[in-house]
């Protein structure tokens, strides 16, 4: 690679059921799309893994606690292994909704 030429990735939090996530998939390299805990729901994750395809976005998740009433932020007194089935519920879930459209989330 020519020490020259340079790559960012321009990365973005996404899928939380906020009303900007078009816009802003026309400008980011890749999305961490929410899995559903903390913030959004199925058809709004739907709805941004749709537009993330057609704007070519590389896919990633972004799991949460499940906390809606404080967006995931609350401190929790969870075990490591509660916090392991946790996300991979996530990760799985997100990843089988992905997979209905043919996409594949490359990382967490």
């Amino acid at each position: 690679m020519n020490p020259l030429t340079r790559q960012v990735d321009l990365n973005a939090d996404l899928g939380e059921g906020f009303p900007n996530d078009r816009a802003i998939l026309e400008l980011v390299t890749s999305a961490s799309i929410c899995c559903g805990a903390h913030a959004g729901d199925r058809e709004t994750i739907l709805e941004t893994l749709r537009e993330a395809k057609a704007q070519n976005v590389i896919l990633g998740a972004h799991p949460g606690f499940a906390d809606r009433a404080h967006f995931g932020r609350r401190e929790q007194a969870v075990t490591a292994s509660e916090v392991e089935r946790l996300i991979l519920d996530q990760v799985e879930s997100l990843t089988a909704t992905a997979a209905t459209l043919g996409l594949i989330v490359r990382y967490v």
